[in-house]
């Protein structure tokens, strides 16, 4: 079966494109509205997101934990944010390769922010077969297409919880 590569999902949420911009954009807060990230290192201490600027993700599922290498590949002020993670290992990113591109883009609306969240998987050199393999043992049935877009559906709607309440 072909995999899908892509899948990616939106909410509103009542809050200027800039406030929506600023949290997602500092991959240290991600771990306070995504279901397996519990926050990010960035190299070198910068304060705000760059071009070119790396951190290390830290990550959990049930009693698994694991750290990937990003490197922010693009910026847009107030309308895009997106990394790529291309290492990945138990407490630091050893294994180098191309994982996964996350996009966030923010579009402003009468109601306040439209967040799109968008995952790739950037795996394109391994057969179908091998990959929707180790998706099923790594997410404990899925393929990771499926598993990512409900853990889009959670980030996106703690997201919406977190910046309309607090």
């Amino acid at each position: 079966m072909p995999r899908t590569l892509t899948v990616s999902d939106s909410i509103v949420v009542r809050a200027r494109p800039a406030e929506v911009y600023r949290r997602v954009s500092d991959p240290a807060r991600m771990g306070e509205w995504s279901p397996e990230n519990l926050g990010a290192t960035v190299h070198g201490g910068a304060r705000e997101s760059k071009v070119g600027m790396v951190f290390d993700g830290r990550n959990k599922r049930g009693a698994f934990r694991w750290t990937t290498r990003c490197t922010v590949t693009a910026l847009e002020q107030d309308r895009l944010f997106r990394f790529r993670v291309h290492a990945i290992g138990v407490t630091r990113p050893r294994l180098p390769g191309p994982i996964a591109t996350w996009e966030y883009r923010f579009e402003p609306v009468p109601e306040g922010t439209r967040v799109t969240e968008t995952w790739t998987d950037d795996r394109r050199s391994w057969p179908d077969f091998v990959a929707n393999a180790f998706d099923r043992v790594a997410t404990g049935g899925s393929v990771f297409a499926d598993f990512q877009r409900r853990n889009i559906g959670t980030t996106l709607r703690n997201l919406k919880k977190a910046l309309e309440t607090g």
